[in-house]
């Protein structure tokens, strides 16, 4: 079988989430699969060496203009033409008149149950690429042979929008990376630290710009935990424009704790671990997350995490991390000044995250994928 697999935008040098699982996917399948021929699509960008060509993996880098264009017009057509018996659209989205058959990896449908180009919230790139998956998932999800989701709680969500009446639509757990693991070197941790110039006590937030990701409520809670605590904290936060910061921070009513909150920029992920490890706790309270992989990443690290008890959060945390109201800023203090001040708590959540992460694996999600590929094949091998 000749298996085609998209992943436009791994070779870009900063990768986001569905970037990092198509990435892991591909380099697990060429762990596991020797017999079955793959075609990995890319779009020609700088960082070429995350993945190799292997005797059965070919990488095709496919010019094609724009991220619509390239995926409606070019992937399709060389799909067709290089003999691919499925073509895998990894992050959402998908060529809608594709002639070979399709599994598409939905990781969630939040732009379909609620967007809108004048809401409040989020930057113009966001809303509008929002807006082309709202035009493109519904008829692509209507012809896929396949929709993987990566949580039961998403593929409810997804069952209940579109009502499918067949087994199409499975879930697969996303993973966590092998090296996300405590980080003891003291070499490695000092040169990360001097790299991102973090301060020597602080509190690690992966959030970002949208508005899913709940920066201004853990902002909120922030305020109040430095106000309350006798020895203060940074918050350390990731890839954050500085005009965006300063705009919520004087929406929220708190433009004096900008002195307490450090930018990193953008990090790379195997620069994470040395991160996550050094900080005293990890911050996930989203409103609304598929899955959430970091709250697998701060566990493994063995630090303990706050996360909320809304969407797939307390699917893929289990008992291992804290779980709030992402809507309550309050709640969220509360859970900061725990885990940073009840010894006995804070223990109790970094023993039972370093379980919990050990529950996935991405290898264990190649297999699941590889498994409905097979399932697939129109030409069983023998």
């Amino acid at each position: 079988m000749i298996i085609g697999i998209e992943a436009q935008r791994i070779f870009r040098t900063k990768k986001h989430g569905m970037d990092m699982v198509a990435l892991e996917l591909i380099r697990n399948l060429q762990r596991i699969d020797k017999e079955n021929q793959y075609i990995i699509f890319v779009k020609p960008d700088e960082d070429r060496q995350v993945i190799k060509e292997s005797a059965n993996f070919r990488i095709v880098e496919l010019g094609g203009g724009p991220y619509p264009t390239w995926e409606q017009i070019a992937l399709p057509r060389a799909a067709k033409k290089m003999g691919c018996d499925i073509l895998h659209c990894t992050s959402n989205t998908a060529p809608v008149f594709s002639k070979v058959p399709l599994v598409i990896t939905l990781h969630d449908i939040i732009y379909l149950e609620s967007i809108s180009l004048l809401k409040k919230g989020g930057t113009w790139y966001q809303k509008l690429g929002n807006m082309y998956r709202r035009w493109v998932v519904p008829p692509v999800v209507k012809k896929a042979k396949k929709v993987i989701t990566v949580s039961h709680f998403e593929k409810d969500r997804i069952n209940n929008f579109f009502g499918f009446d067949d087994d199409r639509l499975v879930a697969v757990y996303n993973g966590v990376g092998e090296h996300f693991k405590p980080v003891t070197d003291t070499m490695l941790l000092n040169q990360v630290k001097q790299t991102y110039k973090l301060p020597e006590r602080f509190l690690f937030f992966l959030g970002n710009t949208d508005p899913k990701k709940n920066t201004p409520n853990v902002l909120k809670a922030f305020a109040r935990f430095n106000e309350t605590v006798a020895d203060k904290y940074k918050l350390v936060m990731l890839d954050y424009e500085e005009a965006a910061l300063q705009k919520i921070l004087k929406d929220i009513g708190h433009p004096d704790i900008r002195k307490d909150i450090h930018l990193t920029g953008y990090v790379v992920n195997t620069d994470l671990p040395a991160i996550i490890s050094q900080c005293e706790v990890f911050l996930y309270p989203s409103l609304r997350e598929s899955f959430g992989i970091p709250i697998l990443e701060g566990m493994a690290c063995g630090v303990p995490v706050i996360t909320s008890n809304t969407s797939s959060m307390p699917e893929v945390a289990g008992n291992a991390a804290l779980l709030v109201d992402p809507n309550k800023p309050e709640e969220i203090w509360q859970a900061m000044v725990k885990l940073t001040s009840d010894l006995e708590a804070r223990n109790d959540f970094i023993a039972k995250g370093l379980i919990r992460a050990n529950d996935f694996s991405w290898l264990n999600m190649a297999r699941d994928v590889l498994s409905l590929y097979k399932d697939l094949n129109p030409q069983p091998q023998p």
